[in-house]
């Protein structure tokens, strides 16, 4: 087990600093251990004071824990002055701590001041250059280059400049652009993005240094930093989904939000299994499409295919009786994988979904139902769009979603050449959306006998 040492200040409130980067290091798997650089008093709705802890007492912190326990690695959050940063920089070269990560923090999620204008030059001069990753945000970022930093060029502009400080790598934390959720990787050479939806919550409390704790953890067991940026952004994006609506103001994110994605995983594919055993009691099989169905049932803030539960093979049908032949797994179906992640951007908790024949009297049945019903068009999606592999499914329930009032019951094209047409019920869970699919196939078998009656 990796020891990550992390030099912060204390949020009383729990959902920041040395707090929240313990907890991190800790779901991670790493030896988390602390230097307290300062006490503060604060809650959701912002700080009510700073109380910095005497020089002499953060070193002896540290001098303790590294000149006993040792430390593979270490991360910085707030200094608040310039004589604190001296004397961290100094202690972590004298136990020669080669991994250190540098949160800049300056700035509470409140707009208040954590850091001096004397120690931000000091922490430029002194810090920046033992930086294995430096991990500013927009703000951060503007006052390390005296330049004003809100746009994709000028986040290029300052990681170069950073860059050119002394660290070896630059992470520009994209959270406060306007439309995009962008995060920008420089190494000397190239940039890499890393792009999430932005998710509509004001429990954003504590992720930066939530940010910068799963990168030091992931960096020191190994992984490579293009690699690592990537899990940590996951984390972070998880975290974040989950996050914690305590308080009157900004609740925290949720780092326990990693464990939960392990402990929800049986619980996932046994209710799908349930499900999927229903789905097959019914007389469902003229619903199958010829492409055949899939089920799929997401982990809770699941960001990829693979967090998707659905069946390998597809669902297929034998006269009325649909058929699964192999037990669902997760990763079986980026097909249906598709459409949940894009339905979850909206809502989180909308987590399960199932595709079913398409024909007008199918959508006449859906109606009779009292499914709320939405659609999109295949021939509208832009051309580019269209070029990228497996991309029409996303733009199309986004479109869908974007032009209905409420959440729909399901998504339904028409199709175009060599695409079926096709309808897409959504659920919160797959019980949900076998009841809504069994409704639709009662419904549509009432409006066949009053047509057909014998």
């Amino acid at each position: 087990m990796k020891r990550i040492l992390t030099i912060a200040g204390s949020d009383s409130g729990g959902g920041a600093g040395i707090q929240a980067d313990l907890k991190t290091i800790t779901v991670l798997g790493g030896y988390g251990m602390s230097a307290i650089t300062a006490l503060t008093a604060q809650n959701t709705l912002g700080v009510r004071g700073v109380h910095p802890v005497p020089v002499d007492f953060i070193r002896l912190q540290m001098e303790t824990v590294l000149s006993d326990i040792g430390a593979d690695a270490a991360k910085t959050g707030m200094l608040a002055t310039p004589e604190i940063v001296r004397a961290v920089a100094e202690e972590l070269k004298r136990f020669k701590v080669e991994l250190l990560v540098v949160d800049p923090v300056m700035v509470a999620k409140s707009g208040d001041s954590l850091l001096s204008e004397e120690a931000r030059a000091t922490l430029k001069e002194v810090l920046l250059p033992m930086a294995y990753l430096v991990t500013p945000n927009l703000p951060e970022a503007s006052v390390l280059c005296r330049f004003p930093v809100k746009d994709l060029e000028t986040m290029k502009d300052a990681a170069k400049a950073i860059r050119h400080m002394g660290a070896r790598y630059v992470l520009i934390k994209g959270g406060h652009l306007e439309k995009e959720a962008v995060d920008l990787l420089f190494d000397g050479e190239k940039f890499e993005r890393y792009e999430t939806a932005r998710l509509p919550t004001r429990n954003t409390h504590g992720t930066g240094c939530t940010y910068s704790a799963a990168l030091t953890t992931l960096l020191v067991q190994g992984i490579p930093v293009h690699e690592a940026v990537l899990e940590a952004k996951r984390f972070i994006t998880r975290a974040i989904s989950q996050g914690l609506s305590i308080g009157s103001g900004h609740g925290p994110t949720n780092p326990y939000a990693q464990v939960l994605l392990y402990k929800e995983r049986e619980r996932v594919l046994g209710m799908l299994e349930t499900a999927l055993e229903e789905l097959t009691r019914e007389p469902l099989g003229a619903l199958i499409p010829e492409v055949r169905s899939n089920l799929g049932y997401a982990l809770p803030g699941a960001a990829n295919y693979e967090e998707i539960a659905a069946v390998p093979g597809r669902i297929s049908q034998v006269g009325d009786k649909v058929i699964a032949c192999r037990n669902p797994t997760f990763g079986a179906s980026r097909h249906i994988a598709r459409v949940i992640l894009a339905a979850m951007k909206h809502d989180p908790d909308m987590r399960s979904a199932m595709n079913i024949r398409y024909s007008p009297e199918i959508l006449d049945a859906c109606r009779s139902a009292g499914l709320l019903i939405a659609s999109f068009d295949r021939r509208e999606e832009p051309g580019e769009m269209k070029e990228r592999e497996g991309s029409t499914l996303e733009w199309g329930t986004q479109r869908a979603l974007k032009g209905v009032s409420g959440f729909p019951d399901l998504i339904y094209d028409e199709g175009e050449k060599g695409k079926e047409p096709m309808i897409r019920v959504l659920g919160h869970g797959p019980m949900e959306v076998v009841e809504k699919v069994t409704g639709v196939a009662r419904a549509w078998n009432r409006e066949k006998s009053l047509a057909y009656p014998s």
